[in-house]
């Protein structure tokens, strides 16, 4: 790993931090209303938010997705959400691991990790651009074992990675590639976005060959183009990574179309989600769990692991609270609730060809469809 590929590990930190990274287009969740109760059937004691992901029962459905690792900075980056990840009961992924399988050394970036979250849920990470370079099941199982891991994200950047000046371009025969290792792993794969959004095609491509889980990670949220753009010293191609920085698919279309193509996916809804709200939002519309990235990078480093769970703890209470003014004592409940949805995403629908009553069945039978087994 050479010296170069830690500074970016900090820079790519220090970007989200001070620079403005996200998008103009939103996440769409503000055109989805959730319908008052006026007269909620239960007691706002009873409501639980607990729930079993990946063989493991969590307290609330919220993901510190991965972020970081690589660097000694990065490792304590990682060893300080792993703690509050486990104080407070819900799953954690880390950054790509990449480094650590070039250089050994970079190893305790990532352990660290599960060395401080013991009893949850943590996520390998590794990118496909990695896969079509010649990464197989031996460097996918290292990962694994790194970490300990309950599952592997896969994630998929082209985005990012055509603007990055160190970028691999070549995504060529990346769903065989996944198909000849899934049976081969001996936990499940994930596959991943990264801030520009999964379309219900790619994800019923994957699915068709035995992928169940999909962290759609939507636009709306930190845009790696942009973050990117900021390190790009050619001035033309800074002014197009700028112009491509409102590309993709924002995130409440994403999880409509992943679900309307794949209803028996198990989905992760990240990329601009900010509020216990939108959670409750993400789960209407059909996600399983919701990521969050940035928002808790920002609350560690600037009001330090006490903010940080200060902060998870406010989205906790505040899905609480969603859930008692709809009538729901679980966040799946929300699948059979009603739900209005904004002009701009009624578009998005028809053009996608997803038609909008056989939507919302599908909605009402998820629980059926997944057995929420998650």
């Amino acid at each position: 790993m050479n010296d170069k590929t830690k500074l970016r590990k900090l820079e790519h930190i220090e970007i989200v931090l001070k620079e403005k990274v996200e998008p103009k287009q939103t996440t769409l969740l503000e055109e989805v209303s959730l319908i008052h109760n006026s007269a909620p059937n239960l007691d706002y004691k009873e409501i639980d938010t607990s729930m079993e992901f990946l063989g493991k029962c969590i307290t609330a459905p919220i993901l510190i997705t991965g972020m970081t690792g690589g660097h000694p900075e990065a490792a304590k980056i990682n060893e300080a959400l792993a703690e509050v990840a486990e104080e407070i009961g819900i799953p954690i992924g880390v950054g790509s691991q990449r480094a650590a399988i070039e250089d050994p050394d970079l190893e305790y970036t990532f352990s660290t990790v599960r060395e401080k979250a013991p009893s949850i849920p943590v996520i390998a990470n590794i990118g496909a651009a990695q896969l079509v370079k010649g990464y197989g099941v031996k460097e996918l199982i290292k990962a694994i074992s790194m970490v300990k891991a309950d599952a592997i994200a896969i994630h998929l950047n082209p985005a990012q990675e055509v603007f990055q000046p160190e970028g691999d371009k070549d995504f060529k025969n990346i769903i065989d590639i996944v198909a000849s290792l899934i049976d081969e792993l001996p936990v499940p794969i994930i596959i991943k976005e990264t801030g520009t959004g999964l379309s219900g095609k790619v994800a019923r491509a994957f699915a068709e060959i035995g992928v169940e889980y999909f962290d759609i990670a939507g636009l709306g949220g930190t845009n790696w183009v942009l973050v990117e753009s900021y390190r790009l010293k050619n001035e033309q191609l800074k002014q197009i990574a700028q112009e491509f920085g409102e590309w993709g698919i924002p995130t409440s279309i994403s999880i409509i179309d992943v679900f309307y193509n794949v209803p028996n996916a198990i989905i992760i809804a990240s990329g601009g989600i900010r509020s216990g709200l939108d959670i409750a939002k993400a789960i209407a519309l059909g996600a399983d769990i919701a990521g969050i990235a940035a928002p808790a990078l920002k609350k560690l480093l600037m009001h330090g692991k006490e903010g940080l769970k200060n902060y998870i703890l406010r989205l906790v209470n505040e899905l609480k609270i969603a859930l008692f003014l709809t009538s729901s004592s679980k966040p799946q409940d929300l699948w059979e609730k009603d739900i209005i949805l904004g002009l701009s995403i009624l578009k998005w629908l028809k053009s996608l060809d997803i038609e909008l009553n056989e939507y919302l069945k599908l909605r009402k039978l998820k629980k059926t469809l997944n057995n929420t087994t998650l």
